[in-house]
């Protein structure tokens, strides 16, 4: 089962006991505070009101017509929607604020950034702190919640189970934790930081994170060059140590074994469901995985049947790892292969020998990391697709994947796809768009 310690129980050894020194006396220190709040509760109030218990809250005014996309869910403010900022001092990078719309309203409150492209990051519009002002304008207490709601969805879902110790516990966005992931492996928690707030809070988000059931190990991921984007050079600073470099999982009953070195955490586990939905589709099929790292797709093909699979990849290591895992599962090296190369030559080679796959995976690294390059990334994913259009057997079946935001955000992935499969005319082509994150 999962779920939070008590709060009063043992400190995980990889907390320093300062943190959790410092933790007690926010805690006590917020005595008031919390009174405070209950008090604003009963009589209905909302963030002006709090703030006004604060001294130096800066507002951040939006421009007039940019607001409804806030209210809607989209939690990154970019410094084209605002108007002005309203407190004297101005705010300091990873200050709260409030946010408000043109005629000075607030409509949330948030984490400003004076360098990044998105200034603040939204934490909780104004009708949920009205509801519940609990966690209004706290920082601590919103992570705990937000923290303790994602548990409490995955066990809702059934993660852990016996046959699943790899999974994604906080998805940055989708929990309402902008720029924050936290991926599962084991009893190993790999935490991705990719905002300046995550940074900022890293001793608080450990804390909590080393409470979920389960847990003995933590190993820290800043995301360098977002974060040098958002006003932190952390070149200088050493990872997390953890005791281990790799580590076994098991997915859907096939074990993988990860590497808390490689790509962003280690393992797409982002991508498990549409992993099992592969197994789901491979019985007695030719399946070709492309850019496979190391191997999952490729390995739920074998595990539900596939006659043959090959996967392709340029990285030595991550194929190291794959042919571990055939082992790992027992499965025949004659049924599944792991090639090393460039996925646009092996493709046209494929291509000019006529060689063709009942199912098609391309799941390629990020290629538009930010917005200025989207026009280059799109003509990228334009000719990776292009030639794995051509390798899919006619009445076959393509996956194709993105875990560039900023493609998928724009609706340039689909658009690209869109328009690829128009000017393949393979009009009998089935294409499923994946986005990843």
């Amino acid at each position: 089962m999962l779920r939070l310690r008590a709060c009063g129980g043992t400190v995980p050894a990889s907390v320093p006991a300062v943190v959790w020194a410092r933790l007690a006396r926010r805690a006590s220190s917020t005595a008031y505070g919390a009174a405070t709040v209950a008090a604003a509760s009963s009589a209905s109030f909302g963030l002006e009101e709090l703030a006004a218990e604060r001294k130096g809250l800066a507002k951040v005014v939006l421009k007039k017509g940019k607001t409804q996309i806030f209210r809607d869910g989209s939690p990154m403010v970019y410094s084209g929607a605002v108007d002005r900022i309203i407190g004297r001092p101005p705010p300091k990078s990873g200050d709260v604020v409030l946010v408000a719309d043109g005629t000075e309203k607030s409509i949330g409150w948030g984490l400003y950034n004076s360098v990044s492209v998105f200034c603040v990051r939204l934490m909780q519009l104004e009708e949920e702190a009205r509801r519940d002002p609990t966690c209004a304008l706290n920082m601590e207490r919103l992570l705990e919640a937000r923290i303790s709601s994602a548990v409490d969805l995955r066990r809702s879902l059934g993660l852990p189970s016996a046959n699943t110790n790899a999974y994604r516990l906080i998805n940055s966005e989708g929990d309402r934790l902008s720029g924050l992931i936290v991926d599962i492996f084991a009893d190993v928690a790999v935490i991705a930081s990719s905002a300046a707030w995550v940074e900022k809070y890293r001793e608080e988000i450990q804390i909590l994170v080393s409470k979920v059931n389960g847990i003995n190990h933590i190993r820290w991921r800043p995301s360098a060059d977002i974060l040098k984007e958002e006003g932190l050079d952390i070149s200088e600073q050493m990872e997390h140590a953890s005791s281990c470099s790799t580590v076994k999982v098991m997915e859907n009953g096939i074990v993988y074994l990860v590497s808390l070195e490689g790509q962003k955490t280690g393992f797409y586990a982002d991508q498990r469901e549409n992993r099992h939905f592969i197994s789901l589709l491979s019985k007695d099929q030719r399946v070709l995985d492309i850019c496979c790292y190391s191997g999952g797709f490729a390995l739920h093909a074998a595990k539900g049947g596939a006659d043959n699979v090959i996967g392709i990849d340029s990285s030595g290591s991550a194929l190291d790892l794959a042919n571990e895992n055939i082992i790992l599962n027992e499965l025949n090296p004659g049924r599944i292969s792991f090639v090393k190369g460039d996925a646009t030559a092996f493709m046209k080679g494929a291509i000019s020998k006529n060689e063709l796959w009942d199912l098609v995976i391309l799941d390629p690294p990020k290629l538009a990391p930010r917005k200025k390059v989207l026009q280059s990334a799109s003509g990228m994913y334009r000719s990776l697709n292009a030639l794995a259009m051509q390798v899919v057997k006619p009445g076959g079946l393509l996956m194709t994947c993105s875990c560039s935001g900023a493609m998928t955000q724009s609706g340039m992935f689909l658009k690209t796809i869109q328009v690829t499969r128009r000017k393949s005319d393979l009009h009998i082509l089935d294409i499923i768009a994946i986005r990843e994150n």
